[in-house]
C-alpha cells in the first residue's frame, strides 16, 4: 500500500478550503419567479413586491416546506444559511440515488420535479443546465450526481455526516418546479331560443350509392 505524500495531503486540504470559500461567498437568498402584468417572466433573488406580478418561490429558502423549528439548533442554522434543493425528473435512477444520499445523511431538503418545458427552462436559468439530478446548496449548483463531490460541498457547508434529524421527520414530497396554469374555462353558449315555424321540406330522393368523404 502506497503512503500519501505530504504534498498530496496539502493539495486535498487546499481543495476543501476552496470548496468552503465558494459556499461561504454564495449568498443564501431565496429565489423567486415573477410573472409580470405583461406576462414577462423574470427570476430574482430579491423579495419582489406584489405590484411586480405573480410571485412563486423556487427554492427551500422561501418555500417553508420543512418545519425548521423541529430541527436541532446546529442543523437548523446550517439549513438557514445554505438551504438544499434537489431537482429531479421522473423515472431517473441517478435521481433516486441522489435522494437516498441526502436522506441517509439526514440533510433537510426540498425536492422539485421537472415535468415540462417551462420547468426545464426554469432549471436552466437557476442552475445553468438541464442536468438531472441537480443539487443546489445555497446558490451553488452541483450538476449530475457525484457522491464524493456532493459530500465535500455538504461538509463545507456544515451539514453533519450522520443524520441528526428528529425521530419521525417527514421529508416533503416532490413538487413541480413551475406553477401550473389552469386551462381557461370554455365560453358559455348563448341561451337557446325557440325557432320560428318552418314549412316541412320536400322529401329528397335517395342518393346514388358511392363513397362519402
Amino acid at each position: 500500500m502506497s503512503k500519501q505524500r505530504p504534498h498530496d495531503r496539502f493539495g486535498v486540504a487546499v481543495c476543501l478550503i476552496a470548496l468552503s470559500g465558494v459556499l461561504l461567498c454564495a449568498p443564501a437568498h431565496a429565489l423567486y419567479k415573477v410573472v409580470g402584468p405583461d406576462g414577462k417572466v423574470t427570476y430574482t433573488d430579491r423579495l419582489p413586491s406584489p405590484a411586480d406580478g405573480r410571485v412563486t418561490p423556487l427554492n427551500a429558502a422561501s418555500s417553508g416546506a420543512n418545519d425548521a423549528a423541529a430541527l436541532p439548533l446546529e442543523l437548523r442554522q446550517v439549513a438557514a444559511r445554505y438551504p438544499v434543493t434537489l431537482y429531479v425528473i421522473a423515472d431517473c435512477v441517478p435521481c433516486d440515488s441522489a435522494r437516498a444520499l441526502l436522506r441517509q445523511r439526514g440533510v433537510p431538503y426540498v425536492e422539485k420535479i421537472v415535468q415540462s418545458v417551462e420547468d426545464a427552462e426554469a432549471l436552466q436559468r437557476l442552475a445553468g443546465s438541464r442536468d438531472a439530478p441537480t443539487l443546489m446548496i445555497g446558490q451553488q449548483p452541483l450538476r449530475g450526481l457525484s457522491t464524493d463531490t456532493w459530500n465535500a460541498y455538504l461538509d463545507a457547508a456544515g451539514y453533519p455526516r450522520e443524520s441528526r434529524l428528529p425521530a419521525g421527520y417527514q421529508f416533503p414530497a416532490a413538487t413541480p418546479l413551475s406553477e401550473r396554469r389552469e386551462p381557461a374555462p370554455a365560453a358559455s353558449a348563448p341561451p337557446m331560443t325557440r325557432a320560428p315555424n318552418v314549412p316541412a321540406a320536400e322529401p329528397v330522393a335517395p342518393a346514388t350509392p358511392g363513397i362519402r368523404f
